[in-house]
C-alpha cells in the first residue's frame, strides 16, 4: 500500500517512496504497512535513504511471514507451552522441569498480554524486579537460565511469524562466577574413605565415594554404572549414564585406573556372583556419609561432585594432558573450561613440564669467567660509535 494514503498527524511525515516515510523533526525514516486490516510502522534508525530503503526491504519480508491474529493473540505461556511440547524430546526431565518453572518466574511480568504486544519495557521490568527477591539477588546462574527461556520462546514466537523481533534481544547475561570447591587432599581423602569403611553400615557408602573419586564421573552416571559397563579384559569402562544419558548424551569409554581397577575387583570379590544388569552401585547417593565424615574428621565440606574434582585434581598434579582429561570426564569443549578453572595447578604442571624440553644446544657454561663482562661489552660499543663532540 502507498503510504501516501495513509493518515497522518500535524503533517510531522514527508513522503520518501513507497511504505517510506521520513520524520521531518529528526530525518529518520520509517517503514508503514498495512497486514491482516492493521498499520504497521517501525523505525528503521537511519537517516540514510538508501539505507533506510534495504532495511525497508527486509522489514517487508518480516511482515509477509506474520502469522494470523489468532496465532499472535496467543499469551507468552501459551507460546512456551508450544514451544516446551515440540522440543521436549530433546531434553533430560531434569531440563524440562527447570524450562518449565523458568516460564512460571518470567510469565507475571508479560501481564497476560498477547506475545505480538509484549515489548522490551516488559521484558526490563523482569530484569529490574526478578533480580530481586525478598531483598536478596537470586542468583546468576538462576536469572541466565530465565533468561535463555525467554529468549528461546521469543525466537519460537519469531520463527512462527507471531512477532517481528525479539524483545528480549537486548538483555545481557550476567557473568557467572564459579564457586571455589572444596577439593580433598590425597590425605585427606584418604583419611575419609577409612573413616567411612569403619563405619558397617556405610560400606556402600564408601564404595560409591571411591568409585566417583577414581572414575571422575558425574553421580548420575556413576549410580547408572551396570557391570556389563565394565570391561576387565580390555581395561575400560563405558559411561552411558543409564536411561537418561550423560549430560552430553553422548557415551565415553575411559581407561580404568589401578585404583578404579582394584576397587571393581574387590566389590565383585565381595558380592560373589553379579549379573551384568546389575548395578555397580548400590546406593543412589553419598552425601550423607560425606557431610558425617568431614564433620567428623574437621574437613571443609564435601559433596558428590567434589570427588569429581578431586580425580581432575589428581589428574592435572600426573601430568595428563588437559584435552584427554576432558575426555574422560565428558567435557567436549577439548579441554578449555578445565584450562580456567586449574590455572592453578596447570602452573605448576607447567614449570615441571618445561624441564623436560631440550633443544640440544650447547650446555650453558658453569662459571661467569667464560662470558665476556657485560660491562667491557658497552664500553667497547661506545668507544666505537662516540660522536666527534663527545671526544672533545
Amino acid at each position: 500500500m502507498d503510504s501516501r494514503q495513509l493518515k497522518t498527524a500535524d503533517n510531522r511525515w514527508q513522503y520518501a517512496g513507497e511504505n517510506l516515510r521520513r520524520l521531518k523533526t529528526s530525518g529518520v525514516y520509517y517503514a508503514f504497512v498495512k497486514r491482516h486490516g492493521k498499520q504497521i510502522s517501525r523505525s528503521l534508525e537511519t537517516t540514510d535513504k538508501p539505507l533506510a530503503k534495504r532495511r525497508l526491504a527486509d522489514f517487508l519480508r518480516d511482515v509477509e511471514r506474520l502469522a494470523p491474529d489468532e496465532a499472535a493473540n496467543l499469551t507468552f505461556e501459551q507460546v512456551a507451552a508450544r514451544w516446551l511440547e515440540t522440543t521436549r524430546h530433546t531434553m533430560k526431565p531434569s531440563t524440562l522441569d527447570r524450562r518449565q518453572r523458568c516460564v512460571k518466574a518470567v510469565a507475571p511480568f508479560l501481564s497476560g498480554q498477547p506475545i505480538k504486544n509484549v515489548t522490551a519495557s516488559h521484558c526490563e521490568a523482569w530484569l529490574t524486579q526478578r533480580v530481586k527477591k525478598d531483598g536478596e539477588k537470586i542468583s546468576a546462574q538462576t536469572f541466565a537460565h530465565e533468561l535463555n527461556t525467554m529468549r528461546a520462546v521469543f525466537a519460537f514466537a519469531l520463527e512462527h511469524g507471531m512477532i517481528l523481533r525479539s524483545p528480549a534481544a537486548g538483555i545481557k547475561k550476567p557473568r557467572i562466577v564459579s564457586k571455589k570447591s572444596n577439593v580433598p587432599t590425597r590425605e585427606q581423602f584418604q583419611r575419609a574413605v577409612t573413616a567411612i569403611r569403619a563405619e558397617p553400615r556405610e560400606r556402600g557408602g564408601a564404595d560409591l565415594v571411591e568409585l566417583l573419586a577414581y572414575s571422575g564421573m558425574r553421580l548420575r552416571e556413576a549410580t547408572a554404572l551396570r557391570w556389563r559397563d565394565v570391561n576387565f579384559s580390555q581395561g575400560v569402562f563405558t559411561v552411558t549414564g543409564g536411561e537418561r544419558g550423560t549430560k552430553n548424551h553422548e557415551q565415553r569409554t575411559v581407561p580404568l585406573s589401578a585404583e578404579m581397577l582394584a576397587l571393581l575387583t574387590r566389590i565383585k570379590r565381595e558380592r560373589g556372583k553379579v549379573a551384568p544388569d546389575d548395578f555397580v552401585a548400590r546406593i543412589a547417593n553419598a552425601r550423607r556419609c560425606l557431610e558425617t565424615t568431614c564433620a567428623k574428621l574437621g574437613f571443609p565440606h564435601w559433596h558428590n561432585h567434589s570427588l569429581r574434582h578431586y580425580f581432575t585434581t589428581c589428574a592435572v598434579e600426573s601430568g595428563v594432558m588437559i584435552p584427554t582429561i576432558a575426555h574422560w570426564i565428558g567435557h567436549k569443549d577439548g579441554g578449555a573450561l578445565l584450562m580456567k578453572r586449574y590455572t592453578h595447578l596447570q602452573q605448576t604442571h607447567s614449570v615441571e613440564q618445561m624441564k623436560r624440553v631440550s633443544f640440544n644446544a650447547a650446555p650453558a657454561p658453569e662459571t661467569d669467567e667464560e662470558w665476556p663482562p657485560i660491562e667491557s661489552k658497552i664500553t667497547k660499543h661506545c668507544s666505537k660509535n662516540r660522536t666527534p663532540f663527545e671526544e672533545g
